[in-house]
């Protein structure tokens, strides 16, 4: 997903689509519709019971009886209205929650499926943005703004068609202003779509940069960049500030317009109303006090939905804003993608062969140029290399983080490109040298969800690499709380436990990034004893840094530049006296004979 592009789609688009989310849900709709249909009919004839009792009290000969029964009328449908109001607000809220949770699942369920390569691309914060502060944002439209849009709607085709059967020419006068309305509807329509925007796109902005700040904070405060921090926060603050407050301006201007003309409009009634009542115009008949007080309330009925109107279209043009940057993320597709012709695979012996592989992160910056090797089923291969020389990559490939532009990656003589991502990945353990805990616990951060897998399952993996030896000396053992990202535990504790969760889901093939690095000398002799068990379980691939840990393997490739340029064990490399032997001399500091 390109973020430095605005997407941008029509509203027909975009309602479509939000419709999309409501099919399942259609009687719930109509019923609510059907419940604002009455309501709006009941509201209807309340301004004209109420002009009725007023014209009854104006008459010397009233039957006071009359007055009574049509107030205890006028209070019933009045109750009568709130109620069916009540209802439909329940039912619209459970709709409007219901729907919210199906997009939710959506827009994270297809996040799931990005590669690695685009998860490098989108800050995660406008990642997070799109499932949290974009799906709020829809709620209120699906909640409320869609019935009460159409029951405004309703009403102010109801209040004219009551006063048109009431008095045609009286009706005229409503009408006066309305051009001034239609044009101020207008302008606020393309300036507030227009400020949505600005502030989504800003509020994103915010949550990006506290998304990593928060994240970095130690990095920060170590090199005593707060204030800088801070500045850069500030910035970034006041342009959600401005677009916020320019946004409000644009409402606040819009709704006391249509106030103004709401009070013109009664002035223009009360006027000509009353000098028609008194006689002193004739070009309206038929006019009374009665007709007046009634005019009076419809005209509150009409520009009170007006005002509605504004903030609705308000609520509208946000929900629409974030529907553009939530179906920008579903119109994403993901770049690693399983064939057509793809089929699972239940089991694998382990073998693994590279033919002629080039790889990119970006066009023609070749990473890997014209690689090939071939890996026996339970054979531990290690790679070795300078920074940047491809081995990383190498890893990623096989489970396809990323999928090559030339050559060809097989598992057991099949092309992992016919195999389904989920089945390939199932049958490969990832040992990442920087380990990630989620909150929970020891339990669940090796079990990872998996129900097959039984606590005796994760004792016995946690015993298998040497972990239960601190894991049992905590409080809680294996229900011991890990806090975010695990930063309760040292760095040799958290590969620990890595390396129980991977053998827990029992691999065919294991792959290793330098598990060594940056740990202290009593955990790398556990990690060292868990490595020499971990080899006999089944095909094994290690990038290492420090060759003291790989002398063992059976098999070293050294890549230099994207290249292989020595394969073989570890004293058949060092006789050769070639690029493996001059990295064993500069780590070891001593002439190797």
């Amino acid at each position: 997903m390109n973020e430095t592009k605005q997407v941008r789609l029509t509203d027909r688009t975009l309602i479509k689509r939000l419709i999309s989310y409501a099919r399942g849900h259609v009687w719930k709709f109509i019923l609510a519709g059907i419940m604002m249909i009455f309501s709006v009919a009941i509201s209807l004839m309340l301004p004209y019971l109420l002009g009725k009792a007023a014209g009854l009290l104006g008459k010397a000969d009233t039957n006071f009886i009359d007055v009574i029964l049509t107030i205890i009328l006028y209070a019933v449908l009045m109750v009568l209205s709130f109620g069916l109001q009540y209802f439909q607000a329940i039912i619209l809220q459970k709709v409007g929650q219901s729907i919210i949770f199906k997009i939710r699942q959506d827009v994270f369920s297809h996040i799931q499926s990005f590669s690695t390569d685009q998860f490098n691309k989108i800050p995660v914060g406008k990642l997070v943005t799109r499932v949290t502060n974009d799906t709020n944002t829809l709620s209120e439209m699906y909640s409320t703004v869609i019935i009460d849009l159409l029951k405004n709607i309703f009403t102010i085709i109801g209040v004219f068609v009551a006063m048109l059967i009431l008095n045609a020419r009286f009706t005229l006068l409503v009408l006066v202003l309305s051009p001034l309305l239609v044009i101020i509807s207008f302008i606020f329509r393309k300036l507030s779509r227009k400020a949505h925007r600005e502030v989504r796109n800003n509020l994103t902005d915010v949550n990006t940069f506290l998304s990593e700040n928060i994240s970095g904070m130690k990095v920060t405060q170590v090199f005593n960049q707060e204030k800088k921090k801070y500045k850069e926060f500030r910035q970034r603050n006041k342009a959600l500030r401005n677009s916020s407050l320019k946004e409000i301006f644009i409402f606040g201007v819009f709704r006391p317009s249509i106030y103004v003309l709401y009070l013109l409009t009664t002035a223009l009634v009360l006027w000509f109303g009353a000098r028609s009542a008194i006689g002193e115009i004739s070009f309206i008949p038929e006019v009374g006090y009665e007709l007046i007080i009634t005019f009076t309330q419809y005209i509150d009925m009409l520009f009170h939905p007006l005002q509605q109107l504004a903030e609705q279209f308000n609520v509208l043009q946000s929900a629409f804003a974030s529907a553009e940057k939530i179906f920008a993320v579903l119109d994403t597709k993901p770049e690693v993608v399983d064939e057509v012709d793809a089929l699972p695979i239940e089991d694998i012996a382990g073998e693994i062969e590279f033919q002629n592989v080039w790889f990119s992160y970006l066009p023609d910056e070749w990473v890997l140029k014209d690689v090939s090797f071939k890996i026996k089923p339970n054979e531990t291969v290690a790679f070795v290399g300078a920074t940047g020389s491809g081995k990383t990559t190498i890893l990623s490939l096989i489970v396809r983080n990323f999928d090559i532009q030339k050559g060809r990656i097989l598992i057991d003589g099949r092309d992992i490109k016919d195999i389904k991502l989920s089945s390939l990945r199932k049958q490969i353990g990832q040992m990442p040298q920087d380990v990630f805990l989620f909150s929970g616990t020891i339990f669940s951060n090796i079990q990872m969800r998996e129900e097959s897998i039984s606590f005796e399952d994760v004792k016995e993996a946690a015993e298998y690499v040497n972990a239960d030896k601190f894991i049992e000396k905590l409080p809680k053992s294996y229900e011991e709380e890990v806090r975010e990202r695990g930063n309760n535990f040292s760095s040799g504790q958290r590969q620990l436990i890595s390396f129980a969760r991977t053998i827990a889901h029992k691999p065919k093939v294991m792959m290793l990034d330098e598990a060594t690095a940056n740990i202290d000398t009593e955990t790398e002799t556990l990690i060292q004893d868990s490595l020499k068990k971990m080899m006999n379980i089944g095909t094994m691939l290690i990038v290492a840094h420090r060759l003291s840990t790989i002398q063992h393997v059976d098999k070293i490739i050294v890549l230099q530049k994207g290249r292989i340029v020595e394969e073989g064990n570890h004293q058949e490399l060092l006789r050769k006296r070639g690029h493996y032997y001059k990295l064993y001399q500069l780590q070891n500091h001593e002439k190797v004979v």
